[in-house]
């Protein structure tokens, strides 16, 4: 063996090492990562809508000062974001609804941008991104819309 076949050889076995590696990733179920991207955005929400509940004073407050919506009162805008955050987070951690759940989300990120935060869009096209998938790809099979499809395919 001469010096040159070395890395030569290296290059192959890294080479076929990474095909493998990538074919073993490639195997993940796809399930797996839409309930992380519907458990992750789910808490970003839960965590916010718990907050106003927690503190509802505090969040009219918030919406007179901060966030100062022009088309809302801020008690109905902190209710309604308060539902919406609790209500849209619970549907998207079991599943449920998922493709007509990102909507509103969706919705909200957009109002959140434009009216509130618009130096915020890393985070905004970081969420709005993973509620596209979900709506274009559903919640994937750990989800309860998969288990009642299932259902109804086996029925008729």
């Amino acid at each position: 063996m001469t010096t040159s076949e070395g890395p030569v050889s290296q290059s192959v076995s890294m080479h076929r090492w990474l095909i493998s590696t990538w074919e073993w990733l490639e195997r993940c179920p796809l399930s797996i990562l839409q309930l992380g991207m519907r458990i992750g955005v789910g808490m970003v929400f839960f965590k916010a809508g718990l907050l106003k509940y927690q503190s509802f004073e505090f969040a009219v407050k918030l919406f007179e000062d901060e966030y100062k919506l022009p088309f809302l009162a801020p008690a109905v805008g902190a209710r309604m974001a308060m539902i919406n955050e609790l209500a849209t987070s619970t549907l998207l951690f079991l599943g449920l609804a998922t493709r007509l759940t990102t909507l509103p989300l969706f919705g909200m990120i957009s109002v959140i941008q434009i009216f509130v935060y618009p130096s915020a869009w890393p985070d905004h096209v970081l969420w709005g991104s993973i509620l596209i998938f979900l709506l274009i790809r559903g919640p994937g099979l750990l989800s309860l819309d998969s288990v009642i499809e299932r259902y109804f395919a086996k029925r008729g």
